[in-house]
């Protein structure tokens, strides 16, 4: 096979992959559908972000830039087009952003041509990723997402790092203006902005941590006021919802992506992270605000909404699943986006209307074992009833 032969392969291979279908799975919780296939994995991104297709240059056609992992990506819904603001990360372990566009936000999963372009701030971070992604009523699109730099009270340990909220803003995902950093008193993760104005100022879903991975004395969930975005200062901050012990909260939870609006309230997807003897495991949990009062939790489902399952389960970080990016579609239908061992994307299908009864009537954690088996014999009553 010639050069060109092989050439024609490679991206014969590439395409079939693009526009492999993409089909539910079987059983499933009733909550919502997961899909067979990864929806973006490092497979899927251009060739032309790896491969010199010089004959001269790269006679071995060898990949001159290799990727590693498509996770943890911001979703939007614009224009008619189901948009991912997707991490990706390289074999140099640097993670990017790049947008990839699906017709029907499961499947035919393309990335546009170049990977963002985000402006530095002063302090330029060694690494940036998981962007939740927010259209907010002041017309504007932010993306708030990690900076992480090298800790400078710990100039000798090189795995000492600091965690910041960046925020960026744009009109079409293309283009984009480089905020200041969150200014708090603590370091932050999963910072999500809030889609609506609350009191006429901008408002924050925070996760305040003593350490770049450890919470210390962050109580979980938090969420505080700022007067504008352009110079955004957490000055008061409460939390909303508390980490709790022997729970899938026990060691830290965060925001998931911005909530959506509903009738009945907020609808919240959130992680939660709890130790075992393996090392942490990270899963997926609901809960719903008051749309009076956003800070006010009105349900609160027990234990986790999706977890690992299969060969989600292995990758680069086993037992994960994280998430920070959902669409809502004008006939109620929700699309989740998920990443597994923060190596992969996939999506899982579900409604408001089924989301919010979830929420609604799935009983709470009683935090007990003696409470979590007269729950479970409450609902064998209420079947024998039938």
């Amino acid at each position: 096979m010639n050069y060109q032969e092989k050439v024609q392969a490679l991206r014969q291979r590439h395409e079939a992959l693009l526009q492999r279908k993409n089909q539910v799975m079987e059983g499933g919780n009733g909550i919502y559908e997961k899909y067979v296939y990864p929806i973006l994995t490092a497979e899927h991104t251009p060739l032309e972000w790896k491969y010199d297709f010089n004959e001269k240059d790269n006679p071995f056609l060898m990949q001159r830039i290799m990727m590693n992992a498509v996770l943890n990506a911001g979703a939007i819904k614009l224009d008619g087009r189901y948009l991912l603001v997707c991490r990706v990360e390289g074999a140099d372990r640097k993670s990017f952003f790049a947008v990839a566009e699906s017709p029907n936000g499961i499947d035919g999963w393309r990335f546009w041509e170049e990977p963002i372009t985000m402006p530095d701030t002063e302090d330029p971070a060694t690494n940036i990723y998981d962007m939740r992604v927010t259209q907010h009523e002041d017309g504007w699109i932010y993306g708030v997402f990690c900076a992480e730099r090298h800790d400078p009270a710990q100039p000798g340990n090189l795995s000492a790092a600091t965690a910041t909220a960046a925020i960026a803003r744009t009109k079409d995902l293309k283009t984009w203006e480089r905020l200041p950093d969150l200014k708090t008193k603590s370091q932050q993760r999963n910072v999500v902005l809030h889609p609506e104005f609350v009191d006429g100022k901008y408002a924050l879903y925070t996760r305040p941590q003593d350490g770049f991975i450890d919470t210390g004395s962050g109580g979980g969930i938090g969420w505080a006021l700022v007067d504008d975005m352009t110079h955004a200062e957490v000055k008061e901050e409460k939390i909303i919802y508390e980490r709790k012990y022997h729970t899938i909260t026990e060691v830290k939870n965060g925001e998931g992506p911005h909530p959506l609006k509903t009738e009945k309230g907020w609808l919240h997807l959130a992680h939660g992270v709890r130790g075992t003897a393996d090392g942490l495991r990270y899963v997926l949990y609901m809960y719903m605000t008051s749309l009076e009062d956003p800070t006010k939790v009105i349900a609160k489902p027990g234990g986790f909404f999706l977890v690992p399952e299969g060969n989600e389960y292995i990758g680069d970080v086993m037992n994960v699943a994280f998430a920070n990016g959902w669409i809502k579609d004008e006939d109620g239908k929700v699309f989740i986006y998920y990443a597994s061992a923060d190596t992969r994307l996939h999506v899982a299908t579900s409604s408001v209307e089924r989301l919010v009864d979830y929420c609604m009537n799935t009983p709470e954690d009683g935090l007990t074992t003696s409470a979590s088996v007269e729950t479970i014999k409450k609902l064998i009553a209420k079947n024998k009833k039938q």
